[in-house]
Formats: C-alpha cells, sequence, structure tokens
C-alpha cells in the first residue's frame, strides 16, 4: 500500500500554486497601504502583469478580500479577510500563545517562567515552564498572587488606564508582602509609572526573599494588555557572569513580544536576534 509523502518546509515551494502565491501578493500589497489606483505601476511593483492584477482584484473583491477604499478609485482590505483574521485569533488564545515560548525561554535561561493574567486584584498563573535543573519555582499553574505585589501583576497594571487602576484598588487594602510592596494607591502609581518607563519589572526580592524576578506585559491585536510573562529564581542566577541580569531582562521582553506577535499584535517592536542570543542555560544553586 502506497503512502502519501509528507511535505516539509523545504520541498513546500515545489507544491506551491502560482495563482494563489500572486494573489497572496496582491494582498500583502493592500495590507501595506500601497495603491493599485494605477494597475500598471503596481503590476510592475508586484511583479506580475497588468491583466492579471485586473482579475485578481475583481476575483478578491467578489470574494470579499477587498473592498473599494473611499472616493473608489482604490482597494483596501474587506470584511472577508478581516473576519479570517478575527477567526485566527480567537482561536489561539494566550497561554496556546505562551506555551512554547516560555518553554524555549526557561530552557535558554535556567529560569522558571510563567504567564499570568489579571483576574480582579490577583494574577492568575496560567502557564508554567522550568528547566531541567534541581531547584525551579514551585509556584504552580492555579496560583492566584496579589497583582500589587507582584511582578507579573505589577506588569500589567502599569499598562492599564490610571482610571481603571483606581476603581480595581477602591477601597482595597493594599497589604505590604515585603518592605518594598506599595501600599497606598499614590505609591502603587509612583511604581507603575517606573515600571511603564523601563519596560519590564525589576524585581529583586521584592515578593520573596532570596527570589529574583523579571516580567514583562503581553499584548493582544488590539493593543490591550492582556497577560504578563516573567523569568524567576534564585537571585544568585541573576548576578555572576557579566551582564547576566541584563541579558535575562533583554531574553524576558522579547519573549514577551514574540507572545503579543503571535497574538496579533503588529505593534509590538520584535528582533528575534536579541531573543536568540540570550544567555545559555546556567544551573540554579
Amino acid at each position: 500500500m502506497m503512502t502519501k509523502p509528507s511535505i516539509t518546509l523545504q520541498q513546500a515551494p515545489a507544491y506551491s500554486v502560482p495563482p494563489v502565491v500572486r494573489a497572496i501578493k496582491v494582498l500583502r500589497h493592500i495590507a501595506a497601504g500601497r495603491s493599485v489606483a494605477n494597475q500598471s505601476q503596481a503590476a510592475r511593483e508586484i511583479g506580475i502583469n497588468r491583466t492579471t492584477l485586473l482579475r485578481l482584484l475583481h476575483t478578491l473583491e467578489a470574494e470579499g478580500m477587498i473592498e473599494a477604499a473611499p472616493g473608489g478609485d482604490d482597494y483596501m482590505l474587506g470584511t472577508g479577510m478581516i473576519e479570517l483574521a478575527a477567526q485566527k485569533l480567537s482561536s489561539l488564545d494566550v497561554a496556546q500563545a505562551a506555551g512554547p515560548v516560555l518553554s524555549g525561554l526557561a530552557e535558554r535561561l535556567g529560569l522558571s517562567c510563567h504567564l499570568g493574567i489579571l483576574e480582579r486584584r490577583e494574577v492568575l498563573y496560567v502557564v508554567r515552564a522550568t528547566p531541567e535543573v534541581h531547584l525551579v519555582s514551585n509556584v504552580r499553574i492555579g496560583t492566584r498572587l496579589p497583582a500589587h505585589a507582584s511582578s507579573m501583576g505589577r506588569a500589567i497594571l502599569a499598562h492599564k488606564p490610571r482610571e481603571a487602576v483606581d476603581v480595581l484598588f477602591d477601597g482595597a487594602d493594599l497589604f505590604a508582602v515585603t518592605a518594598s510592596t506599595p501600599t497606598t494607591i499614590t505609591a502603587l502609581h509612583a511604581e507603575l509609572a517606573k515600571i511603564r518607563e523601563q519596560g519590564v519589572v525589576d524585581s529583586r526580592s521584592s515578593y520573596e526573599q532570596g527570589i529574583d524576578s523579571i516580567a514583562a506585559p503581553v499584548f493582544d491585536h488590539t493593543g490591550a494588555v492582556t497577560a504578563a510573562i516573567n523569568a524567576s529564581g534564585p537571585d544568585s542566577a541573576f548576578g555572576g557572569a557579566r551582564g547576566r541580569r541584563s541579558a535575562i531582562i533583554v531574553a524576558v521582553r522579547e519573549a514577551a513580544a514574540l507572545i503579543s506577535r503571535r497574538l496579533g499584535n503588529v505593534r509590538t517592536p520584535l528582533r528575534p536576534a536579541a531573543v536568540a542570543t540570550a544567555p545559555t542555560r546556567a544551573r540554579q544553586r
């Protein structure tokens, strides 16, 4: 019995369908905000002939993938394309998007990595990735920590509207976990402003003595903060090698940006090289 041959990424070009490739090029051209009003010029830019471009425009418009732009001389992406993108985004939740990224980050850094979401005044741990070392974080999925005192909680709160933070903590007891915990709304806002400026939370025994953590926010396709990730471990794992803490900060920030991109947030800057050059795994002690 003959088996169907598998198609690898390297073999994929041989299976491409030229008309589909040309249609995708047209869609990307329009999505980039480039004009097709001058069809001869647009055809040259896309790399197809004018007749093919004309036929593709009519077909894509008929299928709802593009529609006439205001003024009627040009095109923009249509509701059909937007619906497809929305279906993809709704099927890929933040935990699914973060899992592989956090697993890779944990192995690279030799630190426990987590993703948390905000639930009222607490951060809920929903993803946990640990490296193959003896000592890792004992924080489990389902753990809840006070948002105002935890690194991921503050990373999320820092990107919420100020008014929303005020409403959330109205009448709440901002209890101290350690001496560095903000215990008034004024102190909390000051801490959140610093986090927004730095882009990350650099926690040094801020929640538990001897445990450090770097946290960064994750944004969805609308630009709203939807979660946060962190890398945590013994404070000794953040020192030692020169620039170790700085390298961890870069790696966590870029991992958060990658997850945001996977959620459709194209506005989050992504520098893959920074992720790839994150420090190699160090054994925790």
